[in-house]
């Protein structure tokens, strides 16, 4: 079974410094290129990125890596999901972050099998397993609370109203009449070309809770924070250009941030993402009855439904079942979990946190071998994300129009070829409208892409060193490869039944490609 011990040990011994990550996470993005990041002062956006530690063998050094980095918000509707799984359906940062890492897995695993050396993975015990390296962990950063449960936070009294009160918006136009802001579709004008997707939408603050299905503040942002979880009431941010997509430091409001050392709570912070069908409904009350707690959900899209679960529900799932995903268990001995998570500067609750990441799953027994419930260290940073929605707003000027979010994701993950990939509205960026239907539209992350990637992983291990699950089956399509990692569906099942049995199944239409 996996060691989850590094739960009980104190935050000093685990040599996990909250700063340190943010700081390394944030430096790793203004390295990028300019492409796909925000328009500093009118465009904003969210970072995630996993994070390699490696603990030299009788010796304090520790050495830290970013491996894979994402930027996004945005997630594409179910009626344009592929069958040919050619489409990133989930933009999130944290979804974005998450995949490109199954990217770097497999470099990894590719270099494993044809007998070169990895900094990661070491030959396991059971035939055609690998496990991780002695002292080799990952852990999870994130710029701002995951959306879903995790963004459900208590409000004090001096810090803004997150949304309008529900009564004033029923009689608003431009509603679905369900209260919610109507949007236009990103669809590329017909007869154009698309040299780049429209990133200058102009969005009302008001759209941008659907956009992330994360929490959503109207005027006062910098006050929006909890006050409790930074290292001071002056924590300047990492700067940079707006040439070179860095910013100049904003310090917030040392009043605002000691408002909430004894919160009264009046209110608290809201999510976009919607109730899985069969959960208990949000009670729409104003202030603090406003959401259900504990409840799995969907992040919106643009204008439709989105199928995607929320970031607090993947990230709690990959607590149990591992980050790795399906194919990958097929050659791990055991699940890859994430010793940590650490979130930038943002509205925070440790309690909050804790319900949504860990508490929803922590009962889970009889899983497999190989899984276990491993809950990660939270932690929180002083530091704040150059380009998030409340530092964009403290620098934006008139005459830049509205504040929106950037349409772009960035992934960027350590590996050979093709390290970067910018996307929008789930296609590569960038491409024209004649090269829809081909191979050039589609990201590198998508799952079809993965999908190739694994195979090729595949026919580069030798017959006699396959993992006894690829053997003798007919696997063709991507539903088979993943149905065959049995100890990984094992898993899934008892998660599912004892945690989530309202986790909407996927649909078998959509995976059956090769």
């Amino acid at each position: 079974m996996p060691d989850c011990l590094h739960l009980n040990v104190p935050v000093r011994f685990n040599m996990v410094n909250a700063d340190e990550i943010a700081k390394l996470c944030y430096e790793r993005f203004n390295q990028l290129p300019r492409r796909g990041k925000p328009e500093p002062g009118r465009e904003w956006t969210l970072l995630a990125a996993v994070v390699k530690v490696t603990r030299c063998a009788n010796s304090d050094t520790v050495k830290k890596e970013v491996v894979s980095l994402g930027t996004g918000t945005k997630c594409i509707g179910r009626t344009v999901m592929s069958p040919n799984g050619d489409v990133l359906n989930d933009s999130h940062a944290e979804v974005i972050a998450r995949r490109g890492c199954i990217r770097y897995l497999i470099q990894e695993l590719h270099r494993a099998v044809s007998g070169g050396d990895s900094s990661v993975l070491c030959k396991a015990d059971h035939r055609g397993k690998w496990r991780l390296q002695p002292g080799v962990s990952f852990l999870f950063f994130t710029s701002h609370t995951p959306c879903g449960d995790a963004a459900i936070i208590p409000m004090a009294d001096s810090q803004s109203q997150p949304c309008p009160p529900v009564t004033s918006v029923k009689n608003h136009e431009g509603t679905d009449g369900r209260g919610n802001l109507k949007r236009k579709d990103e669809e590329p004008s017909e007869g154009k070309n698309i040299k780049r997707p429209r990133l200058e939408e102009q969005e009302t603050v008001e759209t941008k809770l659907e956009d992330r299905g994360d929490t959503k503040l109207l005027s006062n942002s910098s006050q929006s924070e909890d006050p409790s979880q930074s290292n001071s009431a002056d924590t300047p941010v990492e700067t940079v250009s707006q040439d070179s997509a860095q910013l100049t430091t904003k310090t917030r409001d040392p009043d605002s941030d000691r408002a909430g050392l004894h919160p009264q709570v009046s209110d608290i912070h809201r999510t976009g993402a919607k109730c899985v069908s069969g959960a208990p409904a949000d009670p729409l009350h104003p202030g603090v009855g406003y959401h259900s707690t504990g409840v799995l959900r969907v992040k919106p899209g643009r204008g439709e439904p989105t199928l995607s679960l929320s970031c607090s529900d993947k990230l709690a799932r990959w607590g149990v079942l591992g980050f790795q995903g399906a194919l990958l268990s097929h050659y791990l001995q055991e699940a890859l979990y994430f010793s940590t998570v650490v979130v930038g500067k943002c509205p925070y609750d440790q309690e909050v946190m804790q319900r949504a990441l860990v508490t929803r799953c922590s009962h889970v027994l009889d899983l497999p071998a190989g899984f276990s419930v491993c809950p990660p260290l939270l932690l929180q940073s002083g530091l704040e994300f150059p380009f998030s929605q409340a530092q964009t707003e403290l620098r934006h000027q008139a005459g830049q129009g509205r504040i929106s979010p950037c349409g772009a994701a960035i992934s960027w993950c350590n590996v050979a070829e093709q390290p970067l990939d910018v996307t929008a509205n789930g296609y590569k960026h960038g491409v024209t409208k004649k090269a829809f239907g081909t191979a050039k539209v589609r990201s590198l992350l998508c799952k079809v892409e993965l999908f190739h990637s694994f195979l090729s992983l595949v026919a580069a291990t030798d017959p006699s060193a396959l993992p006894d699950s690829l053997r003798g089956a007919e696997l063709q399509t991507y539903w088979d490869y993943k149905q065959a990692s049995q100890l990984y569906q094992q898993a899934w099942q008892q998660l599912h039944s004892q945690a989530f049995p309202l986790w909407p199944r996927s649909d078998r239409n959509l995976l059956l490609f090769h």
